[in-house]
């Protein structure tokens, strides 16, 4: 019998001016696995923090795209771009946006870039736009947890901002005013951070899944009867709790679980991604 490949996550520092396709591809050769993907796209002139998901663990891309993000970034005032970055096309206005800077924080709406990977009629905004056409893409709520001034010097200042998963960061340095995203560098994707990450060279070290999973989703171990039901997609019976659960038994991961209530069963613990076998 073939040994399984290894699944777990990589934590890889993007450099600036490669796709996080590229990065995929680079962790693909570096690990000799081909079912890898990732969990939340970095634009070519970004840098940071990409959770790359291999094997197994690219069944769990949803969980992993869902955990708020922080970034670093660098905005530079007084222009503008067509894309929101360095890429774009450049118009020197001069107009700087008054002090304090109005900073946003909370529940916000806001439109994602016309130069976005959002699907537009089954195409990406992005490849749209390439092509001369009007993009206009509807707003949607997102969430600011943190928006910070770190410095600001002449037509730059540096801010720190936290926020929820679908937030446009190239949106909120534009609607400061007149100012553009000059760089961006992602330090963290929920309780992970680009500290020590893989710099996309060199030999690259898997986190299994379970050690990654415990680190936002609560562990439910289960014993050798609860586990061979859960394998056979049936649900168990569990206390009340926070969800969705990570499942396992004393070989590893099983499955992720959601809590459900049963008017004659009470709690249930009901698998939606199993995790076992290849």
């Amino acid at each position: 019998m073939s040994e399984l490949p290894a699944s777990g996550i990589l934590l890889a520092d993007k450099p600036a001016g490669i796709t996080s396709h590229d990065v995929v591809a680079r962790a693909r050769r570096a690990l000799g696995v081909r079912r890898i993907g990732h969990a939340g796209t970095l634009d070519p002139f970004a840098t940071g923090l990409l959770i790359v998901l291999v094997a197994r663990a690219t069944r769990l891309q949803r969980f992993f795209m869902a955990l708020p993000k922080t970034y670093e970034v660098l905005a530079r005032l007084g222009a503008t771009s067509s894309t929101g970055d360095p890429e774009g096309e450049i118009a020197e206005t001069g107009v700087l946006p008054d002090e304090p800077l109005r900073l946003p924080l909370g529940v916000i709406r806001q439109r994602p870039p016309a130069y976005s990977a959002v699907k537009l009629g089954g195409e990406r905004a992005y490849a749209r736009a390439r092509r001369g056409e009007s993009v206009e893409l509807a707003e949607r709520e997102v969430e600011v947890y943190e928006c910070r001034e770190l410095a600001r010097e002449g037509d730059r200042v540096s801010l720190r901002i936290s926020c929820s998963s679908g937030t446009y960061v190239r949106s909120i340095v534009a609607a400061l005013g007149d100012a553009y995203c000059l760089e961006l560098r992602r330090t963290a994707i929920g309780p992970f951070g680009v500290e020590g990450a893989w710099p996309t060279q060199g030999p690259a070290s898997l986190i299994d899944i379970v050690s990654a999973c415990a680190r936002f989703l609560p562990v439910f171990e289960l014993d050798d009867e609860q586990a061979r039901a859960v394998r056979h997609g049936r649900a168990i019976a569990a206390p009340a709790g926070e969800s969705p659960v990570l499942m396992v038994d004393a070989n590893g991961a099983i499955a992720i679980a959601e809590r459900r209530q049963s008017a004659e069963l009470g709690t249930l613990l009901a698998p939606i991604v199993g995790l076992a076998g290849q």
